[in-house]
């Protein structure tokens, strides 16, 4: 049976009477799974009732906001809608990714509510660093969602890439399906590789917001654990700390 206290005690990145940041492992849902993997159930079950602000996949491990009460809730929700909040993520991606880019992709859900490239993938383009489509080759037939991440690359080894990544927005799998749909999909991700039986490469590294009840803007880091650098043997594991400083 997991034990909430255990979860947080390894996982705690800051606190104060209003929120708690936790490094979430992987294969943990935020919330809204079964009692066994939800952690917003887990931790009430325990005593302590949070409010997620946001979420991250259940297959992605770094940085989860709870808010401890609704007032807090409601203006860091508030916070994210208005996308004034800074996020950043690591990534283990296949291949030799370029040294930085830009992708510009819109996306749409499409059969059994899996996101994709609200476009063929032969309209895809790269120039200059940037992948897009032309404005005529974006479906028209379903609801679609501008969407750009940006990403540089860190290391290369053994076929693999170790990225920084941006996303201006915060589309569901937005930063999954637009590294699969350049070639590059995510080390073990199960949406593009179901044999896999490593954990997904993809690391919530930052959050930067306003705690207006301090009067400041946070910026809180989560090192990614040995299970995440196991993806990349030859790069030695970095402090995410590190890589927002100067």
């Amino acid at each position: 049976m997991a034990d909430w206290r255990e979860i947080r005690a390894e996982g705690l990145v800051f606190e104060d009477e209003r929120i708690l940041v936790l490094n979430k492992p992987a294969g943990w849902s935020v919330m809204g799974e079964r009692h066994d993997t939800d952690l917003a159930r887990l931790s009430e079950d325990a005593g302590e009732k949070l409010w997620p602000v946001h979420r991250i996949d259940k297959v992605t491990s770094g940085a989860i906001l709870f808010a401890k009460d609704l007032e807090a809730h409601g203006g860091l929700t508030r916070q994210f809608n208005k996308k004034t909040v800074e996020k950043a993520y690591l990534a283990v991606a296949e291949g030799e990714v370029p040294d930085a880019g830009r992708i510009d992709l819109p996306l749409s859900v499409g059969r059994k509510n899996r996101v994709r490239i609200a476009a063929e993938r032969d309209a895809i383009a790269e120039s200059g660093g940037v992948w897009s489509v032309p404005d005529g080759a974006v479906f028209d037939h379903v609801k679609t969602y501008p969407s750009v991440t940006e990403f540089r690359t860190l290391e290369r080894a053994d076929g693999r890439s170790l990225l920084l990544v941006n996303p201006e927005s915060g589309r569901r799998h937005q930063i999954r399906v637009h590294l699969a749909w350049i070639g590059h999909a995510i080390a073990g991700d199960p949406l593009f590789d179901k044999r896999s039986t490593e954990r997904t490469g993809l690391h919530s590294a930052r959050l930067a917001f306003d705690a207006e009840w301090l009067g400041e803007r946070l910026d809180v880091t989560a090192q990614p654990g040995e299970d995440f650098w196991g993806l990349v043997p030859g790069v030695e594991p970095v402090e995410a700390a590190s890589l927002f400083t100067g």
